[in-house]
């Protein structure tokens, strides 16, 4: 009688932060969907709901330690489209295709965010972290896509005059600047009740998700909007500038083919050749000193 086969529980252990990753996707082409139909509030609620899937993605994949290469690209690329297209087309659908060559905002911030999510996998991914080389790209995308939700409130016209559709480009360049840039930004904070730093970051994450719940409309991009803002004058205020990552991708040239021949002519290695039995003896030799066997040791005794 053939036994029965258990499920394949380790494949689906594996695909689940896939899934998460997966699910952020979805999220991000229906954000566009629902903002081509003129939907904007759906629409930002759209990539929120991505960024909750970014986040849990990682976290999943950590707990049940099936993180791998190819989630690192899939989760790339995902993001690139739910906080790179999603939020510029949000942007674009509301108002830039009112004009001629506005579209262009919308092609500078796709390529900031690109750029971004390259130079991210090549310095820091799949690593365990506490900062982020630039602006992290969903915290850039929600940024983008809740503002328009900001501006139609009656809160908008005490603290700007300017007509949204105006502060649109400095919002956008702003933004694709801060994910290129240098500036560090701190991780999300881990949820901890044992010590100061992780109560503090416990209590002000669950005071803007609670924000966030009560009053999207008026909390949600002021309090993204803090974040971008605590980042950049956290970094200028500390003088971070002068300890700046070095390397940067963004940046990087070939290397000359003569500095190739130099590095490889160091790194030449030397082989001895040992004859069979000789190693074979001292391995022996070794597991005997390292685990006596009183056997062993008659017959070596007797020979």
């Amino acid at each position: 009688m053939r036994p029965i086969r258990r499920p394949a529980m380790r494949r689906a252990v594996v695909l689940l932060p896939n899934g998460f990753t997966l699910a952020n996707l979805f999220f991000g082409v229906y954000a566009i969907v629902q903002a081509a139909r003129g939907d904007y509030l759906s629409a930002g609620w759209c990539v929120i709901g991505g960024g909750v899937m970014d986040a849990l993605d990682g976290r999943v994949a950590r707990a049940t330690r099936t993180g791998s290469a190819f989630g690192i690209e899939l989760d790339s690329l995902v993001d690139a489209v739910s906080f790179g297209v999603a939020p510029a087309f949000i942007m674009y659908f509301a108002v830039l295709n009112r004009e001629g060559s506005a579209w262009l905002l919308c092609f500078v911030y796709v390529a900031c965010a690109v750029m971004r999510l390259a130079r991210f996998n090549v310095e820091q991914g799949g690593r365990a972290k506490t900062h982020f080389h630039g602006l992290p790209s969903p915290a850039a995308g929600m940024t983008l896509a809740t503002y328009y939700w900001f501006t139609q409130t009656t809160f908008y016209s005490y603290v700007n005059s300017w007509p949204w559709h105006t502060v649109l480009p400095a919002v956008m360049l702003t933004l694709s600047f801060l994910m290129i840039s240098h500036v560090l930004y701190p991780a999300m904070p881990r949820l901890s009740l044992t010590n100061v730093r992780g109560i503090i970051g416990t209590v002000l994450l669950a005071a803007a998700v609670v924000a966030i719940l009560m009053e999207p409309l008026r909390f949600a991009f002021p309090i993204l909007l803090s974040y971008v803002a605590f980042g950049l004058l956290r970094t200028i205020f500390f003088g971070l500038l002068e300890r700046l990552p070095t390397g940067d991708p963004l940046m990087d040239e070939e290397e000359d083919e003569d500095d190739l021949e130099d590095y490889a002519m160091q790194r030449e290695v030397q082989f001895v050749e040992t004859p069979v039995g000789e190693r074979r003896g001292r391995r022996r030799g070794r597991r005997h000193a390292d685990f006596p066997n009183p056997i062993v040791d008659q017959i070596e005794e007797s020979e």
